[in-house]
């Protein structure tokens, strides 16, 4: 019996070492007026790339917004969010899933709301980071806008204002 539970506390300590070396991330969204409007939680995943899952509050109801991350870790509701810069684009790539020399790094699916305005969502991102080099989008932003991203206008998809922002921390 000794054995076996040492065998148990080892497999555990194992285990417990290994969800600790998970890169993880948070960010807080702040709407037009600079109101709290919800949270971003970000892993690194194992094979790469970053899964984030969002839970955001008073967007436009049953819509598509466009979902991006952003270049400057910046969310200064006063310039609309403008402050954020442009996509992140490390490859210097153009914008779009449809685009024949895209996606920026940056871009990410459109995302839907509910009949309250919410938006909860998991969505994965192979081409970013949470560790430093050239995909690390720890310091930037998450930004929603105000319509759905048409995958292939130049520089961001035609998605409208920028209506929640959140840094990358």
């Amino acid at each position: 019996m000794r054995r076996l539970t040492i065998g148990i506390s080892a497999v555990f300590l194992a285990t417990a070492a290994a969800a600790q070396d998970v890169e993880t991330a948070k960010a807080t969204f702040v709407d037009a007026e600079g109101e709290t409007v919800g949270t971003a939680e970000m892993s690194e995943a194992a094979s790469g790339g970053v899964l984030i899952k969002i839970d955001i509050s008073d967007l436009p109801e049953q819509s598509w917004v466009a979902f991006h991350v952003h270049e400057t870790g910046t969310c200064d509701h006063e310039s609309d969010h403008e402050s954020a810069g442009g996509h992140f684009n490390p490859g210097s790539k153009d914008h779009g899933y449809m685009a024949a020399n895209g996606p920026h790094a940056g871009d990410m699916p459109n995302q839907y709301t509910d009949v309250g305005g919410n938006l909860r969502a998991e969505v994965y991102n192979h081409s970013v980071t949470l560790t430093d080099g050239e995909g690390g989008i720890r310091g930037r932003a998450l930004m929603i806008h105000a319509k759905g991203d048409d995958y292939r206008s130049q520089p961001s998809g035609d998605a409208g204002d920028r209506l929640a922002c959140a840094v990358v921390e």
